[in-house]
């Protein structure tokens, strides 16, 4: 620390002490002023250059030193100089104030936070550098932060000295004038009667809508300053383009044709994006298919003679596509010309913030909704180039099973796709970088289906890395490094499922300024809005969840935002989001699991029915798994929900429910519930909330009773 630094230390430290040790803080209070308004008018009267010092220089100090009192000195400005005098006081006072707590947190703080923190900053310096100016003015005309964290956080970043006072003194000017109208019509205020006065009645309604106001203003800056570079058409060819027609897609346009706009649907491939072609559709297909063979095997457990299980896998790849041929009109470019969608086949690239190009041709329209998808990532692994991998999406071609399949990743995906050959007869063998598989999920449910796993005869290696593949014939071998040091798996076909990356290349989106996370997801706000306001994105490319059944959630909200937001906007909601893994056992959540509601403190209790004690599961000859229910510390409210058994994602339903419209465990439990479904293991689980809160003094008292009815 150098003396400059040190010195203006001293100089707080005495002001603070000061202003403590004498009580300043106690003029500032409302009652305090208020009792006084009339002496310090009198001496106003006599003394207004006086007076107008004395109170720019203590408002400047109350801010420079980020003191409570500002808001009242302000109202009290009002009242004691009226509106003109006091708002020109008012706003140079807190503007000067304002900056000289900025230079306080640059002298003191910058250096050393940008010396310690400089790595993780470089990209907010970056974005601060050219928007800074920007960022300020927006914080200032609607304070998402406190004045005083605003002066200090600014020190710490690359902005003017010069240009944080105009631009601090230009965004609060709003803020102050209605602030200063309060303060003055509540220094007119002479009897009670006035309290009921148009003018004190009106100033106090423009402080509750000032920020609604600033907001609204806010917006309109942001959307002339994305747009200012372009040149609007005057008239365009449809109300909304839609890029990509996957689950996302297919939605929002369906909901714009559906309200009479109309749309312009652009697809490069395949009508039905992943879900219907790569996805979805055929690998449930599969998964059938791995599931009758696998009964099949049982055939003993159910009473029956041996069945021999011979797999045509040929067969099997052809009813797969026929699955998808058959759904396939539900997503076709006829169903949706007949709803009253235009298709069109093409490269969509943006141009403008109203205008597309396919293959030469420019299409516009009011708003543009991205809804690209997402691929398969393909990891960065040496030699993997040289051997003709597998993924989610070209494995479907394939027509001959693999002696020898080795499945990279154990998500959803990876775990899905790794029982089904396994099933259907394949040597398989699963490697994840993770602890365990599917590392999201609950630990007993990822601990139930490793042991399906191993029934399988599966080759399962956690905490594993893939250091290199040599290709060696049509297969080749995987180097995986592991906790137990390394090892050379032999594979005949390689599979791929370490996760999506969001198809955002060669959409234009850098030419308009439109920023991608660091996980590659078009940036969007609460309304699905990108920086540019005519631009949305829904789905895989938006994230953050990439599921079919969330495309089609986020699309409502893309579509109805993008064709009605200048009258009212939705925020989109992900309070209660479902999914599953389609693996057998089946596991479904929705809400928290138990891990993750520990690492947030949230504190909870738990609710566990084991599905080996239900009747209809026996009879099904599919007793295991298990139904756990997290709800709060004595209450019913559920706050997560996980199962794992036969069609668990059936039985989640419920719990989804429940969640979203608030229904408790006391409800479900007085439900009535057929039998004998798997469905009753949820009652079930509540019957074991129940269960736990037993009143067993009045139970005691009740024993009690019966005893003494009987004789």
């Amino acid at each position: 620390m150098n003396a400059k630094q040190i010195a203006l230390l001293v100089v707080i430290a005495v002001a603070v002490a000061a202003w403590f040790y004498l009580d300043l803080g106690s003029y500032l209070q409302l009652e305090v002023v208020q009792q006084r308004i009339g002496e310090l008018r009198a001496w106003y009267r006599e003394n207004p250059l006086r007076a107008g010092v004395i109170y720019f220089v203590v408002y400047v100090a109350v801010t420079a030193l980020s003191v409570p009192g500002a808001a009242v000195m302000t109202l009290a400005g009002g009242a004691l100089f009226g509106f003109w005098y006091a708002l020109l006081l008012v706003s140079f006072a807190s503007s000067l104030g304002a900056t000289l707590a900025f230079l306080v947190s640059r002298v003191l703080l910058r250096d050393w936070v940008q010396g310690r923190f400089g790595r993780q900053l470089r990209a907010v310096n970056e974005g601060f550098e050219k928007d800074g100016a920007f960022y300020l003015f927006s914080l200032r005309l609607v304070p998402l932060f406190p004045f005083f964290l605003i002066n200090l956080l600014m020190g710490l970043l690359p902005i003017g000295i010069w240009r944080y006072y105009w631009v601090s003194q230009l965004g609060m000017f709003p803020g102050t004038a209605v602030y200063v109208n309060a303060g003055t019509q509540l220094g007119n205020l002479t009897s009670t009667s006035g309290i009921i006065s148009p003018s004190l009645l009106g100033s106090f309604v423009l402080l509750g809508i000032f920020p609604l106001l600033a907001r609204w203003l806010l917006n309109y800056l942001q959307a002339r300053r994305a747009l200012a570079a372009y040149e609007r058409p005057r008239q365009f060819d449809t109300n909304l383009i839609v890029i990509g027609a996957g689950s996302a897609g297919l939605v929002a346009s369906l909901i714009a044709a559906t309200v009479k706009a109309r749309v312009t649907l652009i697809e490069r491939e395949r009508m039905g994006g992943d879900c219907l072609n790569t996805g979805c559709v055929p690998s449930k297909a599969l998964i059938r298919s791995a599931r009758v063979a696998d009964y099949a095997r049982r055939a003993a457990e159910f009473g029956l003679l041996p069945v021999p299980v011979d797999v045509d896998f040929r067969r099997v790849m052809e009813r797969v596509q026929s699955v998808v041929k058959t759904i396939e009109p539900h997503d076709s470019v006829e169903r949706f010309t007949e709803l009253g969608v235009d298709c069109v086949q093409g490269d969509a690239r943006i141009v403008s913030p109203w205008e597309v190009t396919v293959d030469g041709r420019t299409l516009s329209a009011r708003n543009i909704i991205i809804a690209s998808g997402s691929r398969p990532r393909v990891p960065d692994i040496p030699g993997l180039a040289e051997v003709d991998y597998l993924t989610s999406d070209t494995i479907w071609g394939i027509r001959e099973l693999p002696g020898r399949l080795l499945v990279l990743g154990a998500g959803p995906i990876g775990c899905e796709l790794a029982q089904a050959f396994a099933r259907l007869g394949s040597a398989v063998t699963l490697v994840t970088h993770a602890g365990r598989i599917l590392p999201r999920e609950d630990e007993e449910a990822s601990g139930q289906l490793m042991a399906a796993f191993e029934r399988h005869g599966m080759e399962v290696h956690v905490r594993s890395e893939p250091r290199a593949v040599e290709a060696d014939g049509d297969g080749g071998y995987c180097l995986l490094d592991g906790p137990s040091g390394g090892r050379r798996i032999p594979f005949d076909r390689l599979l791929l499922a370490v996760g999506r990356s969001p198809n955002v290349e060669d959409l234009g989106l850098a030419s308009l300024g439109i920023a991608v996370t660091a996980a590659g997801h078009v940036a969007v706000d609460d309304y699905l809005r990108t920086s540019v306001p005519t631009i949305l994105a829904c789905g895989d490319v938006a994230g953050p969840y990439l599921f079919t059944h969330m495309a089609s959630h986020q699309a409502w909200y893309a579509a109805v935002n993008a064709l009605f937001g200048q009258f009212r906007k939705f925020r989109v909601d992900y309070s209660v989001v479902p999914w599953a893994t389609f693996t057998d056992p089946e596991v479904a959540r929705v809400g928290l699991s138990e891990a993750e509601a520990q690492q947030r403190g949230i504190d909870f209790e738990v609710s566990r029915y084991g599905l080996d004690d239900l009747d209809r599961a026996i009879a099904d000859g599919e007793a295991h798994g298990f139904v756990k229910v997290l709800t709060e510390p004595g209450r019913d409210r559920i706050i997560g929900a996980t199962v794992v058994g036969y069609h668990a994602a059936e039985l989640l339903n419920e719990f989804v429910l429940a969640m979203k419209h608030g229904i408790g465990l006391n409800k479900i439990l007085g439900t009535i519930h057929i039998y004998p479904t798997l469905s009753e293991a949820n009652k079930f689980a509540a019957g074991e909330w129940r269960k736990a809160r037993k009143p067993e003094r009045l139970l005691d008292w009740v024993r009690r009773y019966h005893q003494w009815r009987r004789g």
